[in-house]
C-alpha cells in the first residue's frame, strides 16, 4: 500500500500563552467542508490523510514555510493556500502532483474528451480489440487531467503541447490514436 499523502489544515482557534480561541472561523469552516467533499468525489482513489489543527496552538510550524494567516493548508508539507477559502482546483492539482511521484500508471488507460474525434477513434479501436480499458475524461474530471499532464510531459517533454487522447496499455505508455493503431497492428501482427 502507498504511503497516503498528507494534507494539514491549519484553522483558526486553540490556545497560546492567556489567548484562547474555541470557535474557528467562518472560512476555515468552509474549507474543511471543501477538503472533505473534494476528497472524496474528485479524489477518491487517492489515500489521503487529513490532519486538523489549531493555529493558535501550533502557530510556529506553517511561519516556517511563509505562512501565518489561517485558514492555512498545506500538502505534504508544502504551502498550498492561506487567508481565504481553499480554491478546489489548486487542491486537486497539489495532491495529484504528490500522489504522480508515488503511484505508477496501471493498467490500460484512456485520457481523453468527448468532442474528441481522435478519442472516439482510439475507443472504437480498442472496443474491436476486445481490450478493457479506464477512461477518463480530462474536461469532466480534474483530478485525471492533473494526473495526466505530469505524466505524459515527463515523457514528451516540459515544452511540448499536450493533446488528447493520452494512452496507456499494460501500464506502458504508447501515445495518441496513431500509435495506439500501431501497437494494435504490432500485436496481430506477432
Amino acid at each position: 500500500m502507498t504511503k497516503p499523502i498528507k494534507v494539514t489544515l491549519y484553522r483558526w482557534g486553540g490556545s497560546w500563552g492567556p489567548f484562547s480561541v474555541k470557535i474557528p472561523c467562518g472560512e476555515c469552516t468552509l474549507t474543511k467542508d471543501i477538503l472533505k467533499d473534494t476528497f472524496e468525489k474528485e479524489l477518491g482513489d487517492v489515500p489521503i490523510e487529513l490532519e486538523v489543527k489549531d493555529w493558535l496552538s501550533h502557530w510556529w510550524e506553517p511561519l516556517k514555510v511563509g505562512a501565518w494567516h489561517a485558514p492555512i493548508l498545506m500538502v505534504e508539507g508544502k504551502l498550498v493556500s492561506q487567508g481565504e477559502a481553499l480554491n478546489r482546483g489548486v487542491l486537486v492539482q497539489s495532491v495529484i502532483k504528490e500522489w504522480t511521484k508515488r503511484d505508477t500508471l496501471q493498467g490500460n488507460i484512456v485520457y481523453g474528451k468527448a468532442t474528441c474525434p481522435y478519442c472516439v477513434k482510439a475507443k472504437e479501436m480498442l472496443a474491436e480489440a476486445g481490450i478493457e480499458y479506464n477512461y477518463h475524461d480530462v474536461v469532466v474530471e480534474s483530478a485525471a487531467l492533473y494526473r495526466m499532464i505530469p505524466e505524459v510531459k515527463a515523457i514528451i517533454g516540459e515544452k511540448t503541447p499536450v493533446t488528447v487522447p493520452q494512452i496507456w496499455m499494460d501500464g506502458k505508455y504508447i501515445g495518441g490514436a496513431d500509435n495506439l493503431e500501431q501497437w494494435l497492428a504490432s500485436k496481430t501482427n506477432a
